[in-house]
């Protein structure tokens, strides 16, 4: 009985293990049957999770183009930026002779001190954690490739560097608005936000290529492997209109405005007369990009609308003349008196006017009332604003740059009729009046202003695109152009007591142009201020009179001594775009041969050579720096110069020391400290007597010159 049970019993057992058995088999089927058909584990994918484990893809960035001037003068560039980093577990260092970790933290700390912008205790700070590595924050991100070569020659233990790209901008300040800058995602790809950079952002950021290949559980490659590539393409580079020497002057003219007049802002252009390029474009306020302290994203040269005041007056005359083509302003006169539209009053600057004269002596005094006479008498409304439209005035100029502001072209009423024919009422933009300026300097017809002269495949050097002259409708006769050229001449040349402009007056230069004054209106309540300096002060011009080849507009904000201000920053521009473009010769030194060249391309080679080259052209020429490799130079290569003038060579010197830059003209001396990166204030005019910093001070980051 006993051994039935135990039988009994062991059967059951046995058909209990045996149908457990079976479940998990039937479990196992079922669950690699699922795994077959899904191919997931708890949400992961095993073919993925596979291919991560054992196979690697790296991203091959794209380069982003650079910009350049109209030379080859680099603008904009993508450089290698580096971050520091310290490794700090000593098993890093283990299976190797030489320590991989950082050894000794006080000197670590002290000799790493004298390169990143921190102290000693903080850099300790961080070298005392207890982690695998340590960064050091900002002041260790970004490191330049000297910052990079500085810190290897410490040859400290456990310092590494991780290798990235950022956007550099060599110049600073220097044309910022129109080259704008970029931002960076957290993989690095770049973005235009401003100026070039955002119009051409597609053209130069490229596509990003990768690699892919079979990994060991070490993270090499397998030996003779299979790998999947795509290359990069590298984006386009683009080269600009803009004359690094052109462009140096008008950022000289206007630190030396801003300095004078405290301007609120200041806008300069200068134009190609003959094409509608644009070689230089200088504002203040400006920005640097490669810090972005910004206080106004708008571009003055295409954003800024504001009313224009009295350089609107050559294009009212204009249309008079085309409207009535027998008009002679000489031989007919209008009386200066204020004026009365209904309730309002129409007033000339001087607020009585100058009795009966002729149209002619109306514009180059200026007179407001002038203006209204001449519009009642030989225009209408519809014909004026006819006429302001067809010459770009209140729509897009189709220049090549992001938010371009259209200003507003819009009057009705008698009396918005007048204010509008001397500049009053309308908003205008400075683009849109080098735009207008083209027309008389090509016998009517209007041309686009452009700034961008080509892009080139920066791999294959092939041109992508190349920019071409855009002429536009014929908006004046001859007969036309030939008056307001005339009208413009007086206005300059004219004697003191019959025009505004006689301050512009330049011998050898036959400058013609228009000054503006323009009241400001407040935006709140629509009436405009009534400070003795709550005016907008403008130029507009263009020289040689017969045959133009340079358009030139000034403008400035609340600008004090605006009428010395305006009138030395315009010579100034006169004489040295004349000098850089070859316009007018000059005399030459008397027993001196004066010989004329073009700079050569000096940059990156040894300054010896520089030397030598120069030595040999008979040119005067001035070093800064003791290194042996040249940084910078100025003028820039391909300008046309002579033997009378002074190139400046910059070098690789670590160490910034202050040059005697006694008796150096405002501009060369401007010139030098920019290039050398010097912050300074400048309260001369001419030429430099004193300068606040000796000569062979060695210069930090918080030093300023002054110089008078």
């Amino acid at each position: 009985m006993k051994k039935e049970m135990l039988n009994k019993n062991k059967n059951v057992t046995v058909k209990v293990f045996t149908l457990i058995f079976f479940l998990f088999i039937f479990v196992l089927i079922l669950r690699l049957g699922y795994l077959c058909l899904s191919g997931k584990v708890d949400g992961i994918d095993l073919k993925s999770f596979a291919d991560e484990r054992n196979t690697k893809k790296e991203t091959l960035y794209a380069l982003r183009g650079n910009i350049y001037d109209t030379n080859g003068e680099v603008l904009a560039q993508t450089i290698n930026s580096y971050t520091i980093i310290a490794y700090l577990d000593e098993s890093r260092s283990e299976g190797f002779e030489t320590p991989k970790h950082v050894v000794d933290k006080e000197d670590t700390a002290e000799k790493l001190s004298t390169v990143l912008d921190m102290s000693k205790e903080s850099i300790l700070e961080r070298l005392n954690k207890d982690a695998y590595q340590v960064e050091f924050g900002s002041a260790g991100r970004g490191l330049t490739e000297l910052q990079k070569e500085a810190i290897e020659n410490l040859n400290l233990y456990g310092i590494d560097f991780i290798t990235t790209h950022k956007r550099y901008y060599p110049n600073n300040n220097f044309l910022s608005y129109v080259i704008g800058y970029t931002t960076s995602d957290e993989e690095g790809n770049m973005t235009g936000e401003m100026g070039i950079e955002k119009q051409y952002n597609k053209e130069m950021t490229g596509t990003n290529g990768f690699v892919e290949y079979q990994k060991d559980l070490n993270g090499y490659k397998f030996p003779n492997s299979n790998e999947i590539r795509k290359e990069k393409t590298d984006g386009n580079d683009v080269y600009l209109t803009i004359d690094t020497n052109v462009q140096m002057s008008l950022e000289t003219v206007v630190n030396k405005m801003e300095e004078d007049s405290k301007a609120n802002w200041i806008v300069a252009v200068v134009a190609d007369a003959k094409t509608g390029k644009i070689l230089g474009s200088a504002t203040s306020p400006s920005f640097n990009p490669n810090t972005r302290e910004i206080e106004n994203y708008l571009n003055p040269l295409v954003s800024y609308t504001y009313e224009p005041g009295s350089v609107m007056k050559t294009y009212s005359y204009m249309a008079a003349f085309e409207s009535n083509p027998d008009w002679d302003p000489y031989g007919t006169t209008c009386y200066t008196a204020p004026y009365t539209i209904g309730e309002d009053v129409v007033s000339d600057w001087n607020k009585t006017g100058w009795g009966e004269i002729p149209y002619s002596r109306g514009y180059t005094l200026s007179s407001n009332t002038c203006v209204a006479n001449m519009i009642k008498n030989y225009l209408s409304r519809q014909e004026l604003m006819d006429y302001y439209k067809k010459l770009g005035f209140g729509t897009e100029t189709g220049v090549d740059l992001p938010n371009e502001y259209t200003g507003k072209v819009d009057f009705r009423y008698d009396v918005e009729v007048v204010n509008a024919g001397f500049g009053q009422g309308i908003t205008t933009t400075p683009i849109q009046q080098v735009k207008a300026l083209t027309a008389i300097a090509n016998n009517g017809v209007l041309l686009t202003p452009y700034i961008v002269e080509k892009t080139v495949n920066s791999s294959t050097n092939e041109v992508t695109y190349q920019a071409e002259v855009k002429e536009g409708n014929k908006v004046a006769s001859q007969e036309t152009i030939s008056k307001i050229k005339e009208l413009m001449y007086l206005v300059v040349n004219g004697d003191s007591s019959e025009t505004t402009g006689s301050k512009y007056r330049m011998d050898g230069y036959d400058l013609i142009g228009k000054t503006g004054t323009a009241q400001i209106a407040n935006a709140k309540t629509g009436k405009y201020y009534t400070g003795s300096n709550d005016y907008i002060y403008s130029f507009a011009g263009m020289y040689p009179k017969d045959d133009p080849e340079v358009i030139i507009y000034v403008a400035m904000q609340r600008g004090y001594n605006y009428s010395t201000v305006l009138s030395d920053a315009v010579k100034t521009i006169v004489k040295d775009t004349a000098k850089y473009l070859g316009i007018f010769e000059e005399a030459p030194e008397l027993n001196k041969e004066v010989t004329k060249y073009k700079v050569e391309n000096y940059k990156n080679k040894l300054v010896e050579k520089a030397k030598q080259s120069l030595n040999e052209k008979g040119v005067t020429y001035v070093v800064f720096g003791n290194g042996t490799k040249v940084t910078d130079q100025y003028p820039s290569k391909n300008t046309t110069i002579s033997t009378k003038d002074k190139v400046f060579i910059f070098t690789n010197d670590d160490v910034v020391t202050m040059p005697d830059l006694t008796n150096y003209s405002v501009k060369d001396a401007d010139v030098v400290l920019t290039k050398l990166g010097i912050k300074h204030t400048i309260e001369a005019s001419g030429y430099i007597g004193y300068q606040s910093i000796k000569a062979g001070t060695i210069i930090t980051s918080d030093m300023e010159v002054i110089l008078n």
